[in-house]
């Protein structure tokens, strides 16, 4: 039976895998083995589709970092997993991926984002505090700017314009962007947690 998760679950593999412009209505259902009244019947449009898959994406990377904060024996192993998990996340999606959502289905990025309740922010905001509460993040460290600083900073990571995937690869814009901030944020016990972890924080591009 074609179900919504059916359709959703196939629809994100291939968006992942090859991007979203070159993956048609077409393509999908000959993957389903199904026809596009059944799609039809599910999601309006394309754009429609790709929003639940997006949805769908953001719950999953949701729920992964989820784990790795109730699982991590302090913030700074915690963030070391995470920017691991970008980076990984980065060799598993097609760059286009992200392009071809920005450029073909403009807002949809944004949109399915809020509707993940905004969960990177609300991640970055518990690390921060987390950091704090440890003695680990500095006293006046604004829990509030930093958490949206970081998701700021992390969307670097997709801005293909000022940063061409030919030259700077994930992994190099995602510790060089994170860990200067990470190190200007610690107190003495933060970076010296920083040394005793900083292979979680190895750069090689």
């Amino acid at each position: 039976m074609i179900t919504r998760e059916l359709i959703v679950e196939t629809a994100l593999r291939l968006f992942l895998e090859n991007g979203v412009k070159t993956i048609t209505v077409d393509k999908i259902v000959k993957e389903l083995c199904t026809s596009k009244r059944t799609l039809y019947q599910h999601f309006g449009d394309k754009s429609a589709l790709v929003k639940a898959c997006l949805v769908e994406y953001n719950k999953s990377v949701a729920q992964d970092n989820e784990e790795v904060l109730h699982s991590a024996e302090n913030v700074i192993e915690a963030l070391g997993i995470l920017l691991q998990k970008i980076v990984s996340r980065s060799h598993e999606v097609n760059p286009n991926f992200y392009t071809d959502v920005a450029n073909y289905h403009p807002g949809l990025l944004t949109e399915s984002y809020e509707e993940a309740g905004q969960f990177a922010h609300r991640q970055f905001m518990y690390i921060a505090k987390w950091g704090q509460d440890d003695g680990i993040f500095l006293d006046d460290l604004d829990i509030e700017v930093a958490g949206k600083t970081v998701v700021a900073m992390l969307k670097l990571c997709k801005d293909s314009r000022n940063f061409p995937s030919k030259n700077f690869s994930t992994q190099r814009l995602t510790f060089g962007i994170i860990l200067p901030f990470l190190r200007g944020n610690c107190t003495s016990k933060g970076l010296k947690l920083v040394k005793i972890q900083e292979e979680l924080f190895r750069v090689t591009v």
